[in-house]
């Protein structure tokens, strides 16, 4: 036998096979012929198989739109991925805004209060820049790829050998419906015991594959439940970089308020009253919560404010920030310092008397902690 023989007698037998497929596919949906269901452990886990992936893809691709949220530059990182080539370093926005900020600082004089402001707000947007680019690093490298690998590998196995299974239960329901027809022929005519044989042994084969396909698809969709277990532990490294990042953030804003506190945001003119700079709100609840465990201490809310405004005596506060007077009837303070303070009467509602042995003068309150 020659090779072509061999090719054209084996492209027969699969166009055979698949037109078989084809047929029987086309009257289990008309509802011709009979389909033999797989158990009920192997369609859970088929079942489980499905939604790991649905979900799997969504929480991957809601991952990099978080990361990355310029649409753009995800589809750059990705055809550069596919080319097997590195994607070249571009600025984030926080490092070029902090760019921005230095060089309108320099531009306005380093000397001045609000040149140097932007100086030092520009140096801590750079370095939430670098946190950023290092989480998206480490994200990428540490759940991304995890999940990416699944997708793209597992799955793609898992899927092959679903297909693989189909066709395999196609090729025994098929058997089946030709021993049946065989059967049934048989009885009218004895020239069809051959072919009754014939299916029969077919029909076994065909049990005897689809059996092992089954087995195989099995074993690989039992494996979902490890992948689980993989992709919890990427969960908890994901949290982990979140962690870090925004701790990172936080303290390069809190060393940030602390360095802008020095700063008077105002100028006055002759007798006009200064305007304190007052922290912002969403900084006095970090402060709270992170110093909420901190025994003896009363950060100074609203509440306590207005409690101290109203009596008569003299309390201990500590100083959150540093603060520079701008003018002789003000108090320059130190963070971390503990002064007196108390209300006079008819003062603004923002300020209180502070006294630090023999000076005294008025404070912004927004920049104590009362003391117990």
């Amino acid at each position: 036998m020659n090779i072509m023989d061999f090719n054209v007698k084996k492209l027969a037998a699969d166009a055979g096979t698949f037109l078989s497929r084809a047929v029987q596919f086309t009257e289990e949906k008309l509802g011709q012929a009979e389909k033999t269901e797989l158990d009920a452990h192997l369609e859970n886990l088929l079942s489980k198989a499905e939604c790991t992936k649905i979900w799997t893809e969504k929480i991957m691709k809601q991952t990099e739109v978080l990361l990355q949220p310029n649409p753009n530059a995800r589809i750059e990182e990705f055809v550069y991925e596919k080319l097997d080539r590195k994607a070249p370093s571009r600025i984030n926005n926080p490092e070029l805004l902090g760019q921005y900020m230095i060089d309108a600082g320099t531009e306005f004089g380093p000397g001045t209060a609000y040149g140097n402001a932007l100086i030092k707000c520009g140096e801590t947007q750079k370095r939430i820049g670098t946190a950023d680019r290092e989480l998206i690093q480490t994200s990428a490298l540490n759940f991304l790829t995890p999940l990416r690998n699944f997708i793209e590998g597992d799955y793609k196995t898992i899927a092959k050998e679903r297909k693989l299974l189909q066709n395999k239960r196609l090729d025994l329901d098929a058997a089946k419906t030709r021993l049946k027809k065989a059967k049934a022929a048989e009885t009218r005519a004895s020239i069809w015991a051959e072919e009754v044989t014939k299916s029969e042994q077919e029909l076994r084969i065909t049990q005897s594959e689809f059996d092992r396909q089954a087995e195989i698809t099995r074993l690989l969709l039992e494996g979902i439940s490890s992948t689980h277990a993989h992709h919890l532990r990427c969960l908890n490294d994901f949290v982990e970089a979140q962690m870090t990042y925004y701790a990172q953030c936080y303290q390069y804003m809190l060393d940030l308020q602390k360095q802008l506190g020095s700063f008077p945001s105002s100028y006055c003119n002759n007798n006009q009253t200064s305007v304190a700079p007052l922290p912002s709100a969403s900084s006095n609840v970090i402060g709270s919560s992170a110093l909420s465990s901190t025994s003896g201490l009363v950060i100074a809310s609203p509440t306590n404010l207005i409690d101290l405004k109203e009596c008569s005596g003299s309390r201990k506060a500590r100083v959150l920030y540093d603060y520079d007077a701008a003018n002789s009837s003000e108090l320059s303070l130190l963070a971390d310092e503990v002064i007196t303070v108390f209300s006079v009467v008819g003062m603004d509602s923002d300020w209180l008397m502070g006294e630090r042995g023999n000076q005294k003068g008025r404070v912004p309150i927004t920049y104590l902690e009362l003391l117990n």
